[in-house]
């Protein structure tokens, strides 16, 4: 059973007493009768047919209350891949709707964007989040959009509820839920979590002082989560980083754009498992090494975006600081396995961390020659003022690609 401790900026809503999913689900099947939901997949099409995928979908085709199911779909290269991963998700009886993001129309789609200096940043689930918002906007179905991964093993009915109903609820009056978890097998998971994120807030407070964001962004449990539901109406004002800061973007986007007292975190499920990436210490362009750069970039961007001023003197003391509270993470953490019995790979993780300081170093140099370059895509509230034909022209085209797999009789 989890604690009840509340960390202070935002509602933090735990899994407590006798859990009782079914309940979940009735209270919502009501509450959408007024505030209708959508489901957005962020999927490639590697996963299309993986164990993973396939326990998602045998979960969702039971779930009562959902009005819609958006997948958007990377990495399908041609007609025979697009109607494979098309005729996959078929088999869900909320009819889900494919966007094909590598198909002519969507491509054409995302030329007339970049043609009004609407970029909105290259292939990647940042971009297919925010295509397939788009999506649920034009199509005037639902009032709040849910989302979550597509590799998740340990995938049930109730980690959908339990992200669902905090936005859902008609007298909670939340904008926006974000979801966390354990991440334990044999060994404790989470490496950019435990060993980056949660060393580098608190190096940075401890340089700066209890700056707001700073504050809010450390009282997040899990900032990395895949899993979050927000209100149709913030969905159009934040913007969504294409690379591979979207989680921790997003999160400096809804305070923005909303008040602290409407921003909650959900405990989902007891353990939560997934495809676990390379850490790729030698290598800055693939697997966690560039995931930290990026997430390291975007906190950057955003701290200097509230008036922080960012020098060489900070960045010096940064460094040290973050090795400090790396150092202190990596006892916690090792007292933590052995208190469990669990595994503790101390030079791993000792080799994460100085991957990670790498990271911190060049995602410096990065900003300090371009301080403002930044990966997020305009908001929607943007894109229909400069092209006010743009959501209805997105409809017609996942239209259009659905309709022409049916015609083909697969």
């Amino acid at each position: 059973m989890s604690d009840f401790f509340q960390t202070g900026a935002i509602a933090t809503l735990h899994r407590l007493g006798q859990l009782d999913t079914s309940r979940l689900e009735r209270d919502l099947t009501e509450f959408v009768r007024e505030t209708p939901i959508a489901l957005i997949l962020p999927c490639h099409f590697r996963e299309v047919g993986t164990t993973a995928l396939k326990g998602i979908l045998r979960e969702l085709k039971h779930v009562p209350y959902l009005k819609q199911i958006v997948v958007g779909m990377d990495g399908a290269a041609g007609v025979r891949q697009w109607q494979k991963a098309r005729q996959f998700f078929s088999q869900l009886p909320q009819k889900p709707a494919v966007i094909w993001n590598d198909g002519p129309r969507m491509q054409a789609l995302y030329e007339t964007l970049a043609d009004a200096e609407l970029y909105a940043g290259p292939s990647g689930k940042g971009r297919n989040v925010w295509i397939c918002m788009g999506y649920v906007l034009a199509s005037e179905q639902a009032r709040i959009i849910a989302l979550h991964d597509c590799d998740i093993l340990t995938y049930s009915r109730e980690l959908l509820a339990r992200l669902c109903y905090p936005v859902a609820h008609p007298s909670l009056g939340l904008d926006f839920c974000k979801g966390y978890y354990a991440r334990v097998t044999s060994q404790l998971n989470g490496r950019v979590m435990r060993l980056l994120i949660t060393p580098l807030i608190r190096a940075l407070k401890s340089i700066v002082g209890a700056h707001p964001y700073l504050v809010y962004m450390d009282t997040f449990r899990y900032p990395l989560a895949g899993e979050m539901a927000l209100d149709l109406s913030l969905a159009r004002r934040v913007r969504i980083p294409h690379d591979w800061a979207l989680e921790v973007g997003m999160l400096a986007e809804v305070l923005r754009n909303t008040a602290p007292r409407a921003i909650s975190q959900a405990e989902l499920c007891d353990n939560y498992d997934h495809k676990h990436q390379e850490l790729s210490p030698r290598d800055p362009e693939r697997g966690l090494n560039k995931m930290a750069c990026d997430i390291v970039r975007s906190f950057y961007q955003r701290m200097a975006s509230e008036g922080i001023r960012l020098d060489g003197g900070l960045f010096d003391a940064l460094l040290s600081a973050y090795a400090r509270q790396a150092e202190d993470s990596l006892h916690f953490y090792s007292a933590d396995a052995a208190v469990n019995g669990l595994k503790y790979p101390r030079h791993e993780e000792e080799k994460a961390v100085t991957t990670f300081a790498r990271c911190i170093r060049s995602a410096t140099e990065d900003f300090q020659k371009n301080p403002l370059a930044s990966s997020l895509i305009p908001n929607w509230n943007r894109v229909e003022s400069a092209l006010p034909l743009f959501l209805d022209q997105l409809r017609e085209a996942v239209r259009l690609d659905n309709e022409q797999l049916l015609n083909t009789g697969n």
